[in-house]
């Protein structure tokens, strides 16, 4: 067998070589997400807000922890490990909803004095924050993807149902505070339900581009603002149902 001459590398081309290499940008290894240590900062936070993002834009059949995980640039054991399951990640953004959504109508309510106009004020931010971000609020009332008996729901939504409860009230002799609110009579349950079904049903027709062909046929200039104000000015015959505001799931007490 023949060997083969070994090359000799001169020092002037070993130089050469070392330059050139020198010049070449260094590559860097892109961190897949997996390799995201998930405790990193506020994850549980950081995973709400991932969540949130999914929701808005793909609708709640694209959100899934997996969507989330690469959402946020994490491990997909990530939302797990935060939330248990999908009904926990689902039900611990539905609560952040009903936060956001009482202090709007809250927010709203504190603009008037007159009763009637509170009852105005709170019903336009309800549709306001519904049209805003129709993906959470869908969520919020699709118990059968929620744990309502999850703390941070049940606080969140409990809280909605007192501040609804105490507006119908307040057009009466008395507050609904407190036990009153646990044994309804059929007068007060009836305008808290007239009062949720007249606001939500409205903002579900809306989102659902339902009453196209009835603004359509309105004056120049009527938009959905103007025909909620007259729906509710129509009802000041019966105090009650002008208090309006928003019933979420109750769930089991």
């Amino acid at each position: 067998m023949t060997s083969r001459p070994t090359r000799t590398i001169r020092p002037a081309a070993k130089a050469r070589g070392q330059a050139k290499a020198a010049e070449r940008p260094a590559v860097r290894r892109r961190r897949a997400p997996g390799d995201t240590p998930y405790h990193h900062g506020d994850l549980h936070e950081a995973l709400l807000q991932a969540a949130e993002r999914v929701l808005e834009r793909e609708g709640l059949a694209g959100l899934t922890l997996r969507a989330v995980a690469r959402e946020a640039g994490v491990s997909h054991a990530a939302p797990t490990h935060h939330f248990g399951d999908l009904t926990g990640l689902l039900s611990e953004l539905a609560a952040i909803g009903f936060l956001r959504f009482n202090a709007a109508m809250a927010a709203a309510g504190q603009t008037q004095t007159l009763p009637l106009m509170k009852a105005m004020a709170r019903a336009k931010a309800y549709v306001a924050y519904a049209q805003a971000h129709p993906g959470m609020y869908g969520l919020m009332f699709r118990t059968e993807r929620l744990d309502m008996m999850r703390p941070s729901l049940h606080e969140a939504a409990n809280a909605s149902f007192q501040g609804l409860a105490n507006a119908v009230g307040a057009g009466g002799a008395e507050r609904l505070t407190g036990e009153a609110l646990e044994t309804l009579s059929l007068e007060q349950a009836a305008a808290i339900a007239r009062s949720w079904s007249l606001v939500h049903g409205f903002t579900m027709l809306l989102l659902d581009g339902r009453l196209t062909d009835i603004l359509h046929r309105l004056p120049a200039g009527t938009g959905p603002d103007q025909l909620l104000d007259a729906m509710l000015r129509s009802t000041v015959g019966r105090p009650p149902a002008a208090m309006a505001g928003a019933m979420p799931p109750r769930g089991d007490r």
